[in-house]
């Protein structure tokens, strides 16, 4: 089994990649198979049935509105975000909709879609049950799909036949350098010679060749800065009157302090700072962003490489590449071996396991070994483990937005220090990513993305 550079990093939009990236993704699918099954063009009526946390908090993470773009045949990486309000709107004006595009059927949002709240699927907390109906009422077909975090979508069928709830990853067919542990890979460093990066590259170009995957990851590299710079341009309330955005500001009051006496290395951080506020602002917006390797997470990742390339003194488009490929290989193994679904394993599977890609990323983009990009890895991981994922009021907002902030300070922070060592540590990167599985299923199901505990209810929303 193989995971790419592009599962991990992939572009769509806000504001949940499990609640808004995977509904649309799993919308598409289900009548994507209906129409390879020649059924379609008999197909009526639809209605989808929402369990588990995607029922608990899908209101406040665009679950709704993903599920309709997904059934009218957008994709996350295509639809336009300033189209989606429109789309959204005559669906629910008209009571209609256009089937992948091109086949008009009866759909009411308010009957068609039915929130089981409190209900939950065998496999996964993040459920759905699609059931297509001809025009007699007689079912075409009936699946249910899980959203596993990242944007990453298993049939029921497809789970069951793989052990149960056992991650579902795809099988592209043998790599030149396959790993699913940090031993191995770590062991491959030292019997190639090759670096973590390098690995990644190679393995990523026998899956898609070198032009191919060189376009694909440019593309990455413009999605993620463009999220910064339009979040940082952006003023204004966010979706649900909850707050407003902060990044413009801060960026304002920094340029404001240009050339003042003031501390480089503070400046840096508060820069670092506004950039993971402004991608998870646009996040939060329903903006264009790129799972790294969740929506919940996404500034940090593009945060720490636009640090690197703007105020680092070493940034360089060879060393934006280098923490790319080396922290999808760090993300690959938690995908692997663990979870980056909040709603499996809490807020430490989003923001830890972005921020431990990011310091093994920027690790490697400074000229650490291998050896110090695991602990780099390590360290950001370890100071985030049992965080909890209780977004207010159902939104990623709050305390969402702050935590990418946090989780990037934290990444650079870890990648310092293990630089400044020789590489040995205690913990290694393997036994942080058990602890961390073995945490988030220690932890009671309220603070897993239900808002049903911690920030959640403790904060009055009027």
């Amino acid at each position: 089994m193989s995971l790419s550079l592009f599962d991990l990093f992939k572009i769509g939009i806000g504001p949940s990649s499990s609640h808004t990236v995977g509904p649309m993704v799993a919308a598409r699918r289900f009548l994507s198979g209906l129409d390879a099954a020649g059924r379609f063009d008999a197909l009526a009526a639809v209605t989808v049935e929402i369990y588990g946390s995607l029922a608990l908090t899908g209101r406040g993470h665009a679950t709704d509105t993903a599920i309709i773009l997904g059934l009218a045949g957008e994709t996350p990486d295509g639809v336009e975000p300033d189209a989606i309000t429109g789309i959204v709107e005559g669906v629910r004006l008209s009571k209609r909709l256009a089937a992948l595009g091109r086949r008009l059927i009866a759909f009411d949002p308010e009957t068609d879609l039915v929130w089981r709240m409190g209900d939950t699927l065998p496999h996964h907390t993040n459920g759905l049950h699609f059931t297509a109906r001809d025009g007699a009422g007689a079912v075409l077909a009936a699946e249910s799909f899980y959203s596993i975090g990242g944007g990453f979508v298993v049939s029921g069928a497809e789970t069951e036949a793989r052990a149960g709830d056992a991650p579902v990853h795809g099988d592209r067919g043998p790599l030149p350098h396959p790993f699913t542990t940090g031993a191995d890979l770590i062991a491959l460093t030292e019997a190639t010679g090759l670096s973590i990066a390098d690995i990644v590259r190679q393995n990523e170009h026998a899956l898609w060749g070198p032009a191919e995957t060189t376009r694909r990851l440019e593309a990455i590299k413009a999605a993620m800065l463009g999220a910064v710079d339009r979040g940082l341009a952006t003023d204004g309330a966010l979706p649900g009157r909850l707050t407003r955005r902060r990044a413009a500001d801060l960026a304002r009051r920094l340029a404001e302090r240009a050339g003042a006496n003031t501390l480089p290395a503070l400046d840096g951080f508060e820069r670092l700072s506004a950039y993971a506020i402004a991608v998870n602002e646009e996040n939060a917006a329903g903006g264009r962003i790129v799972t790294a390797p969740t929506n919940g997470a996404a500034g940090i990742v593009p945060a720490v490489l636009a640090w690197l390339l703007r105020h680092s003194g070493t940034g360089s488009e060879a060393a934006a590449d280098t923490l790319l490929f080396t922290a999808a290989a760090i993300g690959m193994l938690y995908k692997l071996n663990a979870s980056i679904s909040g709603a499996e394993v809490g807020c430490q599977g989003e923001v830890g396991v972005a921020s431990s890609m990011a310091a093994g990323g920027l690790a490697a983009a400074l000229g650490g070994t291998p050896a110090q990009v695991e602990n780099a890895a390590e360290i950001a991981m370890e100071h985030h483990l049992g965080m909890t994922c209780d977004p207010v009021a159902g939104l990623v907002q709050i305390p969402c937005i702050e935590r990418n902030a946090m989780g990037a300070v934290k990444a650079v922070n870890a990648a310092l220090l293990a630089l400044a060592g020789d590489g040995r540590h205690v913990v290694s990167l393997d036994t942080v990513i058990r602890t961390m599985k073995e945490t988030g299923h220690d932890m009671q199901s309220k603070y897993k993305e239900t808002s049903l505990g911690g920030l959640a209810v403790n904060v009055p929303v009027c």
